[in-house]
């Protein structure tokens, strides 16, 4: 009995005893002159409690929610939220994450603010850590539910077996809610589903929050993933909890690079990041930057990030000790992928088991919070800290676990699939290596999900003792890194690549690497830098008698020299190469020859032989079916009409160019013939047409990422408004194009840009100096 009061009333000379308002569980007795003494109000449970740390921060949302399932039924907080149905609040909640994620301290925070709520919880809270993943600690069901029968006030012996134990500790959370006294159970540490379940509330009344590294769907609750800190609420914990333990302690605050430093190196893990303030916390005179240093090497970082009473390491272990072999063994082949996540088939390739057992174990893991789903279904990423624990395991069972048989297997995948994607992608027919991808679309989605790992894989590669790995990736994604302009990323490649085909005396990839350095070189402005590695390819290719590399080579230099302005130089070159594609019966080359021949002649303002020349390109291209050619070959031919005064002959090039991209959906090349065909459309005298072209190809390029080309659609879209007078216009534009120039680190945009503001300026200041009357 708990609580209540009892009388006893005389009728006809009988005696009975009342007694009301309380819960009962044992043997009441009666009789004449009896006292019964009862147990005082039950109020253990707020006790058990947990304190909350003062130190918590970036959890607000997550707490929000909780409450939402914990408000009792006709509460304001008991309701559809964020667009969701009206059903009655979930009445257990499981809180899943990482071991140091925080899940405790937040379920503890939430049940102190839940206690402050009238009428929520009126009969406290009880709280039980099962210690489900250290071995000497755990406790069972039975253990779990003496301890919280004995927190209800409910004297023992307990039963011993487990069912009946679940009876009389369900039936005492059923009568005190009935009594209006409503508890939360709180059951921290959950291993697994079966170790929480007897522990949960049956009557559909009380609440229950459950933790768990693992996810334990079985349990038909709530389920609430929680994740790493974002880096603002990193640093705030580190400020907190050095604040707390020394009030006046404001390093953090003075030293915010250093403090970032260090909130990223522990990676948003809560654990991790009290573990780094109490090492500041033990050492006043520390400075931020010192310990941000210590955390830097990778191979210590975990020895670094552990105090005498707890450890990141120490508490990974618990996790990783309940993973079978075949799990382990994928968790610890893991960090084999150097990139920020790694698909099903990556791991299926690295492991060797097909793709629907690797996708078992993943989720394995992912359930077990040791590795996390990506953003799509298929990807997979493994929190920072974790990969570190993870590569030290794996380095000790280096031998059983094959490991660099493995890193050796993962890197030809990459090396093969990003071939057989760039194979299907610049092919003007979309085929490519069957049964690898089904067409261009989807090797195109491999390219833009494995372009990080495919740099990583090329960078790190002849580090790792695999040279042809940068060399084939390199080559590989040329086309990809520039259709996204990725300039930087292009250039580095093609940098590790060549030193990687010296190291190794290849001297024909060589050639190929130097051509498509050059390229990048290129893309990035520097003119005179391509040229040089253009001309070394040519070099090696003719000393090798390779004759149609050669004039592949002599194309791309002859292109690089008309883009340094040695037009004369590159009509040499570029005929060259043509005789070389003759001799080799490389039709569909001599055709890309030739219309790159034409823009060298137009260069040179020779315009009818280079009308000449794109007309030939057009008639070979099209006979070849090689459409994204053909469309190059119209819009070049578009500008030297132009230039020869043929306007309607001009127009209708464009317009044949635009057709193609329309059906090959080229949204770039749409943008490009969009903001030539202005051009002409301006010298037709169609201003009000040339300004929507010029607006339409800005946000073509905006859409496509090509922002150098947007500015310059920008800064063109500004001169012609100039033009008309348009002063106020032209001044936001040209000033719009300026900035994104410098932000790009485009010298000569930057130049043009500044030169059409300053004219801009000068012509607003005409403007408002004239007299009135004017």
């Amino acid at each position: 009995m708990t609580g209540g009061s009892q009388r006893a009333d005389r009728d006809a000379g009988q005696v009975f005893n009342k007694i009301t308002g309380g819960v009962f569980f044992s043997t009441v007795i009666q009789g004449r002159n009896i006292t019964v003494q009862l147990p005082p109000t039950v109020a253990p449970a707020l006790a058990g409690l947990p304190a909350p740390s003062p130190a918590f921060v970036g959890r607000d949302a997550q707490i929000e929610r909780l409450m939402q399932d914990l408000a009792p039924a006709g509460s304001p907080s008991d309701g559809p939220s964020d667009g969701e149905s009206a059903t009655p609040p979930t009445r257990v909640s499981a809180v899943c994450g990482l071991a140091g994620i925080g899940k405790t301290e937040l379920v503890v925070h939430t049940a102190a603010r839940a206690l402050k709520q009238p009428d929520w919880f009126p009969g406290g809270v009880l709280f039980t850590d099962l210690a489900g993943y250290d071995h000497e600690r755990r406790r069972s069901p039975e253990q779990a539910l003496g301890g919280l029968l004995h927190s209800l006030g409910i004297p023992g012996p307990y039963p011993e077996d487990l069912e009946t134990l679940q009876r009389v500790y369900r039936s005492a959370l059923a009568a005190y809610a009935a009594q209006g006294r409503r508890i939360l159970v709180i059951i921290d540490n959950a291993a697994t589903a079966e170790q929480a379940r007897a522990l949960l509330p049956t009557d559909g009344g009380t609440a229950a929050l459950v933790t768990s590294r693992h996810l334990l769907d079985g349990l038909d609750a709530r389920l609430h993933d929680l994740g790493a800190l974002d880096a603002p609420a990193a640093v705030a914990l580190l400020d907190r909890t050095l604040r707390h333990a020394r009030q006046a302690d404001a390093r953090i605050a003075e030293e915010p690079q250093a403090a970032a430093a260090v909130a990223q190196l522990c990676a948003g893990l809560p654990l991790a990041l009290r573990i780094a303030a109490a090492h500041l916390v033990a050492a006043p005179a520390k400075p931020v930057a010192e310990l941000a240093d210590s955390l830097r090497a990778e191979h210590t970082r975990l020895d670094r990030l552990q105090r005498p009473d707890r450890a990141v390491r120490a508490a990974f272990d618990l996790s990783y000790r309940l993973l079978d072999d075949e799990p382990a063994r994928v968790f610890r082949l893991l960090p084999l992928n150097l990139g920020p996540d790694v698909s099903t088939e990556a791991v299926s390739y690295l492991t060797g088991a097909d793709r629907t057992r690797t996708e078992e174990l993943l989720q394995h893991l992912a359930e077990a919070h040791l590795v996390e789903p990506g953003r799509v279904w298929g990807r997979w990423r493994i929190h920072d800290l974790v990969r570190l624990y993870a590569e030290e395991h794996g380095r000790l069972h280096a031998d059983a676990d094959r490991r660099e048989e493995r890193q050796t297997r993962l890197f030809e995948y990459y090396d093969l699939f990003a071939g057989a994607a760039n194979s299907y992608v610049t092919s003007p027919y979309g085929f490519g290596p069957p049964l690898i991808f089904s067409g261009r679309e989807e090797a195109a989605a491999w390219l833009d999900a494995e372009h990080a790992n495919l740099i990583v894989a090329a960078t790190a590669g002849p580090g790792l003792g695999h040279p042809e790995v940068a060399v084939g990736i390199a080559l590989s994604l040329t086309d990809y890194l520039e259709s996204h302009f990725r300039v930087d990323e292009w250039i580095a490649v093609n940098r590790i690549a060549l030193a990687s085909c010296r190291e190794r005396g290849d001297r024909e990839n060589e050639g190929r690497v130097w051509g498509n350095l050059g390229l990048a070189l290129a893309a990035a402005g520097r003119r005179e830098e391509a040229v040089d590695a253009h001309t070394r390819s040519v070099r090696i290719f003719h000393e090798l008698g390779e004759r149609y590399l050669e004039g592949r080579a002599c194309g791309n230099l002859g292109i690089a020299q008309q883009e340094a302005g040695s037009c004369d130089e590159a009509i040499e070159t570029l005929t060259r190469a043509i005789d070389l594609f003759r001799e080799t019966g490389h039709l569909d080359d001599e055709g890309t020859g030739l219309t790159n021949l034409g823009l060298a002649l137009h260069g040179a303002k020779r315009y009818e032989d280079a009308v000449d020349a794109h007309t030939r390109a057009i008639a070979i291209l099209r006979s070849l079916r090689h459409r994204p050619g053909e469309v190059a070959a119209w819009h070049n031919l578009a500008g030297s009409l132009r230039a020869l005064g043929r306007l309607p002959e001009a127009l209708n090039a464009h317009l044949q160019s635009l057709l193609i991209c329309d059906q090959l959906d080229d949204l770039q090349g749409t943008g490009e013939g969009v903001l030539d065909m202005a051009y002409t459309l301006e010298a037709m005298g169609k201003r009000k047409d040339a300004r929507n072209g010029l607006q339409r190809a800005a946000e073509i390029f905006r859409e496509t990422g090509d922002r150098r080309s947007e500015a310059g659609a920008i800064l063109a879209l500004g001169s012609a408004l100039l033009a008309e007078r348009r002063v106020k216009w032209a001044v936001i534009l040209c000033d719009a194009a300026l900035r994104l120039y410098r932000e790009l680190g485009d010298q000569e945009g930057e130049n043009a840009a500044l030169r059409e503001l300053g004219r801009a300026r000068e012509q607003q200041a005409r403007w408002w100096t004239r007299p009135p009357w004017w």
